[in-house]
């Protein structure tokens, strides 16, 4: 599978979508937000983020590019919202991948499943780049 680009906003994620949409002459955004997602009884969700997007992506011109929101109260600059997402569809792989960028970099969210994955985790590798990687099947 390709590397694809993962887009953050800090609260327009949905106009930006739509609008990239319409540049791009591709298929309106199937968006999913904060207040969508499976409730967690541990954890109740503020109610500025349940209108704020979770995840959407479009097909620009053969490439996969997906978007969503900043949770709120989390950090954001805008110019480093960006960042490389790995999907694979093999779990060693995903496991072998991340430990690797792992070295020497800073993991925000280590491999673990979550209701869109067996298994997501998130890090900045030793050179500064965001990644995320995600088991897909």
């Amino acid at each position: 599978m390709a590397i694809d680009v993962y887009l953050t906003f800090n609260g327009n994620c949905r106009q930006a979508a739509e609008f990239y949409a319409e540049v791009f002459n591709t298929e309106k955004p199937q968006i999913m937000t904060f207040g969508e997602a499976p409730k967690d009884p541990n954890y109740s969700l503020p109610e500025e983020a349940k209108d704020l997007v979770l995840h959407t992506r479009l097909d620009i011109n053969g490439s996969n590019v997906m978007f969503s929101d900043t949770f709120p109260g989390s950090h954001f600059v805008q110019g480093n919202n960006v960042s490389l997402a790995f999907v694979s569809n093999d779990m060693e792989e995903i496991k072998r991948v991340f430990g690797r960028l792992k070295e020497g970099g800073k993991v925000a969210m280590d491999l673990q499943e979550t209701f869109w994955s067996k298994s997501y985790g998130s890090l900045r590798d030793q050179f500064g780049i965001e990644w995320q990687l995600s088991y897909e099947e």
